[in-house]
């Protein structure tokens, strides 16, 4: 039985959540993305950057950006972790002529170093990266929702993935208490898994990256 698997990032590691055509579905985290990504799956999305550039912003980004707003984090690159600090990467950027980059994702370099060390054109096949936020826009039938901190925000989002079949998310979100996994991983996790289900819709994919790498964001 197919099984589609969504992956985000957390404080400790990485949180994934799977269903398959069954309905049966759970979540599992671990501090690296092999043991979770050797899950048999026919289809796996990431909420993380894949096909990074050298310099500027990635056309996905700047198109999702316009479609769900700051929560899409601007300027993902290569090599962004070598530097040792967020004002020496910064100051290089500038001096260079080119984009900043955000405290938001400085502090995910690590992640996306992790990968883009795991990653191959090949295995973009079964591997693809999406954004929660872009997917529950397009789930809410391509309408803002409310901020995902508010109770509102909360509920509807919860909601969209209850009818899609995970019906466990409310329970696994009492469960995660003590595992480091903040509410928001695990229900963007969940989102991914959706989308690695049933989406057909993307933005970029037109671009290329050094390693050949498709730029582009699935929902």
């Amino acid at each position: 039985m197919p099984t589609y698997l969504g992956l985000d990032g957390f404080r400790f590691g990485w949180v994934a959540a799977w269903i398959d055509d069954r309905g049966q579905q759970g979540f599992d985290y671990s501090p690296g993305l092999t043991r979770l990504l050797s899950v048999p799956h026919a289809r796996a999305m990431i909420d993380m950057p894949i096909g990074l550039k050298a310099e500027g912003y990635r056309c996905c980004d700047k198109l999702a950006r316009k479609l769900v707003g700051p929560a899409v984090f601007l300027g993902a690159r290569r090599d962004l972790w070598l530097f040792s600090d967020m004002a020496a990467a910064n100051k290089h950027y500038w001096q260079h002529n080119d984009k900043g980059v955000s405290a938001q994702l400085w502090n995910i370099r690590d992640k996306i170093r992790e990968v883009d060390a795991m990653m191959a054109p090949e295995r973009q096949a079964t591997i693809s990266e999406a954004h929660p936020e872009l997917i529950f826009w397009n789930l809410a039938g391509q309408i803002q929702l409310e901020p995902k901190s508010s109770p509102r925000g909360r509920e509807q989002r919860i909601k969209l993935l209850r009818d899609r079949g995970f019906i466990k998310i409310e329970k696994w979100l009492t469960q995660r208490h003590g595992t480091g996994i903040g509410r928001d991983d695990l229900v963007d996790a969940c989102a991914c898994a959706v989308a690695a289900r049933d989406s057909t819709q993307r933005v970029g994919g037109d671009e290329i990256d050094p390693r050949g790498l498709r730029m582009e964001i699935n929902y």
